[in-house]
C-alpha cells in the first residue's frame, strides 16, 4: 500500500493523483500503484508541490517494512537510525 499527503498543493495536482489513488481525506492519498506509476507520480509531486508539502510512504524490505519520501518547503526529513525511520526538522 502507498500513502502520499500533499499540503497546500494546488487542485491540479491533487486531481492527477485521483487517477491512481483514492482521496480518503483532504489531501491523503492511498493506493497500490505499481513501482514505476509511484516513481513517475513521485517524480512529478517533487517537481510541482512548490510551496507545498510532499509525503510518500511506500512499501520497503526493511525492519519497519515501509519507508518515506518528502518534498517541498519547510518540511520533516526522514533520517535512518540503524534501520529505524525517523522524522527529524532543522532549527530555525
Amino acid at each position: 500500500m502507498t500513502v502520499i499527503i500533499l499540503i497546500a498543493a494546488s487542485e491540479g495536482l491533487r486531481g492527477h493523483l485521483t487517477r491512481w489513488m483514492v482521496e480518503v481525506n483532504a489531501g491523503v492519498f492511498v493506493g497500490t500503484p505499481s513501482r514505476r506509476i509511484r516513481d513517475r507520480l513521485w517524480d512529478l509531486l517533487a517537481t510541482r508541490i512548490g510551496d507545498g508539502q510532499a509525503v510518500l510512504v511506500e512499501p520497503a524490505t526493511n525492519e519497519q517494512g515501509w519507508t518515506v519520501r518528502t518534498a517541498g518547503k519547510d518540511r520533516w526529513t526522514p533520517v535512518d537510525f540503524d534501520g529505524l525511520i525517523l522524522s527529524a526538522r532543522l532549527r530555525r
